[in-house]
C-alpha cells in the first residue's frame, strides 16, 4: 500500500490543456473516487497515475518515491479497465497468472498468489473455465483478480462497471466495497456515475474541465457543496435552483427575496455582497415542503412520479424557468394540475454568488 501525492499536475495534448494544476493527496489505504461529466479529465488523470500517459508538468509521488519517469510496471499499480480484456483462449487461472509469469515470478509463488486471490474473489470453482463460460460479473472479478495477483501498492479502476446491467452493477459495487474493507488497499476509482461515487468512496474528487472543483467525503459534498456545479452534480434528483436577490446582509446571516417564496432569513454570510446582488438559491428535493397554495406563492404540479417507496413531484415555476422537484415518502396526495405553495427548510437552503461559489454559514450566528 502507498499514499499518492499530485503536486501541480498538468497534461497537454498538442494545443489542448487537459489536466490543469491538479493538487491532491490520497492517503494510504483510502478509497478515492474521481467523478465528473464526460471530458472533465478523470480518466486522463488516472492514466497519468498509472504511467500510461506522460506528465506534462508537476510532480507525482507514491509513498516517498517520485514516479514521473517510471514505467507502469515499476510503479506497483494494478489497473482494472472498463473492458475486461481477458485472453479468450486462456482459463481463469491462466488469465490471473499471466502478469506474474511475464514478471518471471517462480511457479510456486504464482500458484500461491492466484489461489489466494481466487479465494478472496470467490473464483475457486471457476479457475478452469474460459472467459466465454463466465457471466459479466464473473469476468469483471477475473479482471480484478489479474490486477490483484500482482500485489500492487495501488489498485486503479477505470469505469469497471459500465458494461454491466443495473443489477450486476449493484452486486459488483458491494463486492468492490467488501474487497477494500478486507484488503485495506489504496484504491482510486473513476466513474461518471455519482451513485457509485457516493456508495464506494471514502473521499470524492469532483473534476470539471481538468480542474479539481471540490474534494471531500460523500456526506460533505452532498451537504456542503462548495460550488453550484458540485451542488447540481452530486445528488439525484439534482438540487433545485432558483434566482434570488439579496435584500439585507447586516447583522447575522442575510435576507433574500426569491420568486414565489417571498423574503427568507438565511444563516449564510453575505457581508461581502451588496444589497440587490444577484444570487442563486439552492434546495434539495427532500428539503422542499409543499403546502396549500396561498397568495402569490403558487406553483403548479405538472407531473407526479411514484417510485414505490418515494414520490417525485414536478413543479412548474414561472414560464421559461427549470422545473422544480419535491421528493417525499409514499404515499402522496398531490395530483397533476394542483396548485401548491413551497416551504423550504431554511437550515438546508444553499446560496451561491454570481461566480457560483457557495456562501458559507455565518459563524457569528447564534446556534439554537
Amino acid at each position: 500500500m502507498a499514499s499518492v501525492t499530485l503536486d501541480k499536475i498538468n497534461k497537454v495534448f498538442g494545443s489542448t490543456h487537459i489536466i490543469k494544476d491538479v493538487d491532491l493527496t490520497i492517503g494510504d489505504g483510502e478509497f478515492v473516487v474521481f467523478v465528473g461529466p464526460s471530458g472533465c479529465g478523470k480518466s486522463t488523470l488516472l492514466r497519468l497515475i498509472a504511467g500510461l500517459e506522460s506528465i506534462s508538468g508537476g510532480q507525482l509521488s507514491m509513498g516517498n518515491d517520485v514516479v514521473n519517469d517510471l514505467p507502469p510496471r515499476e510503479r506497483g499499480v494494478g489497473m482494472v479497465f472498463q473492458s475486461y480484456a481477458l485472453y479468450p483462449h486462456m482459463s481463469v487461472y491462466e488469465n490471473m497468472a499471466f502478469g506474474l509469469k511475464l514478471a518471471k515470478t517462480d511457479k510456486q509463488t504464482v500458484d500461491e498468489r492466484v489461489m489466494e486471490t481466487a479465494r478472496i474473489l470467490q473464483l475457486e470453482e471457476l479457475l478452469q473455465r474460459k472467459p466465454k463460460e463466465l457471466s459479466g460479473g464473473q469476468r469483471q472479478r477475473v479482471a480484478m483478480g489479474r490486477a490483484m495477483a500482482r500485489e500492487p501498492r495501488i489498485l486503479l479502476f477505470d469505469e469497471p462497471l459500465s458494461n454491466l446491467d443495473a443489477s450486476l452493477r449493484v452486486q459488483m459495487r458491494n463486492e468492490i466495497a467488501r474487497l477494500h474493507h478486507r484488503l485495506g488497499s489504496t484504491m482510486i476509482y473513476v466513474t461518471h456515475d455519482q451513485v457509485e461515487a457516493m456508495t464506494l468512496a471514502d473521499k470524492i474528487v469532483v473534476l470539471r474541465d481538468g480542474r479539481v472543483e471540490q474534494v471531500g467525503s460523500p456526506q460533505t459534498l452532498y451537504q456542503q457543496p462548495a460550488t453550484k456545479f458540485v451542488a447540481g452534480f452530486i445528488g439525484s434528483p439534482t438540487m433545485n435552483f432558483m434566482p434570488a436577490e439579496l435584500v439585507q446582509s447586516a447583522g447575522k446571516g442575510c435576507r433574500v427575496r426569491a420568486p414565489g417564496l417571498g423574503e427568507l432569513d438565511l444563516p449564510q454570510d453575505a457581508s461581502h455582497q451588496q444589497s440587490g446582488a444577484r444570487l442563486t438559491l439552492g434546495i434539495r428535493p427532500e428539503h422542499l415542503r409543499l403546502t396549500e397554495a396561498q397568495g402569490d406563492n403558487r406553483f403548479e404540479i405538472v407531473n407526479v412520479e411514484y417510485l414505490g417507496n418515494e414520490v417525485y413531484v414536478y413543479l412548474e415555476p414561472r414560464a421559461g424557468e427549470t422545473l422544480l422537484i419535491h421528493r417525499s415518502e409514499a404515499p402522496s396526495h398531490w395530483e397533476v394540475g394542483q396548485r401548491v405553495a413551497l416551504d423550504p427548510e431554511i437550515e438546508h437552503v444553499h446560496l451561491f454568488d454570481v461566480e457560483d461559489h457557495a456562501l458559507m454559514i455565518d459563524e457569528r450566528r447564534d446556534v439554537a
